[in-house]
Formats: C-alpha cells, structure tokens, sequence
C-alpha cells in the first residue's frame, strides 16, 4: 500500500444515518474475491435514483465521502471498503462508524475520519451548498480543513493512523515480525503442527 498522510479534494454528501454495508455494496457482489471491480456496485440500488447525489455531475470525482453517523454497520465484509475505494473516495467522514468496518478503512488505505457532529454537519452544509468545496484531511496531523468551516481535530487510533501513514496493511505488519515468528516456530516441539503441507 501506499502511505496516506493527506487526503484533499471535493466531497459528496451522503446525510443520511445508519448507511449498513448492503448499502455500500449489496451481497450479490461478494461472489468476488478480488479488490477491484467493485465501484459499479457501490450504493447500487440508491443509484437507480437519478435524483442520489452519486449521480449528480458537480461531485463526479469527489475523493471523500462526508455521511452521518453509524457508517458502515452490518455485516463485517471487506468488500465494502473495496467498492469505496474503486470508485475512487480516500476518505470518509462521519460522526462515528461501526467498529469492525472502521477498522476495515485502514487496511484499504482508506482513511476513517471520526469527527465531532458540528463538524460533520458544517461540512455536509458546505459541500451541498457548493459541490467545489474542498476538504484536506491530514492524516498526519489528525485535522480535517475545510476553509471558512472548520479546522478540526478528528479521532483515528494509534494502530490504524501507524498503518497508514507508513502505507502498511495487516500483512505488512506480519511481516515485519518474520523472524521473530521463524525464531520461535524453531522451538515448537517436533510434535505439533507446522502448517507445512504433510505435516
């Protein structure tokens, strides 16, 4: 992955609450397995509506997702941050998320910015009123900018914030510990398992 230590461009504003992830991207989309084909998926039934913001022109090519709180609960599946992320959003921003799909954002070097409901309200105002709004979300600094709207603290955890300003994934960090994990597997007993196949 790469490093995300700054998002910035335009925002879509999705104001609505509870967005679940067979919204993001319904289930008949998980009989995929790769990370990319996903973005004609994303909101698929929402989109029917000619009236839904994603079709709405202004905010073609918007890199960030501004929603209201509880984004992302549901079901657990990684295929939701996949379909965020091939149709092109870097961040998300929402008063709060759903804990397993907030922890999903990272490791598809999307970043889930937890900010205050002033904040997230003031910016939802913002970019319906003018689809050109920018947002800057540094990563980095744990501040969402959004000129005359706010300067903002926003919460992202250690772990998550580690990930993705170093541009790592859970296997990454697996990795890193490959030789303390060959040292100790040198010490299992010969009669456990070691995941080599016929043994």
């Amino acid at each position: 992955m790469e490093p995300v230590t700054r998002v910035a461009g335009r925002a879509v504003p999705l104001d609505r609450s509870d967005v679940d992830t067979d919204q993001i991207i319904p289930a008949r989309w998980m009989k995929r397995v790769e990370r990319t084909g996903y973005a004609g998926g994303l909101f698929e039934k929402w989109r029917r509506d000619p009236a839904f913001v994603l079709n709405d022109p202004a905010y073609a090519g918007a890199s960030i997702l501004v929603s209201g709180p509880n984004f992302g609960c549901g079901s657990s599946r990684e295929h939701a941050p996949w379909a965020l992320r091939d149709f092109g959003f870097r961040a998300i921003i929402a008063p709060s998320f759903a804990d397993i799909f907030r922890g999903n954002l990272p490791n598809s070097g999307l970043v889930p910015v937890r900010a205050a409901p002033d904040v997230v309200s003031a910016l939802l105002a913002a970019v319906t009123a003018d689809p050109a709004t920018e947002i800057v979300v540094d990563v980095a600094a744990r501040t969402v900018h959004c000129a005359g709207v706010c300067d903002a603290p926003f919460e992202l955890d250690e772990s998550a914030h580690h990930r993705l300003v170093h541009g790592l994934d859970e296997i990454d960090l697996t990795l890193a510990r490959d030789a303390a994990i060959a040292a100790h597997e040198r010490t299992r007993p010969p009669w456990m398992p070691t995941g080599r196949p016929g043994h």
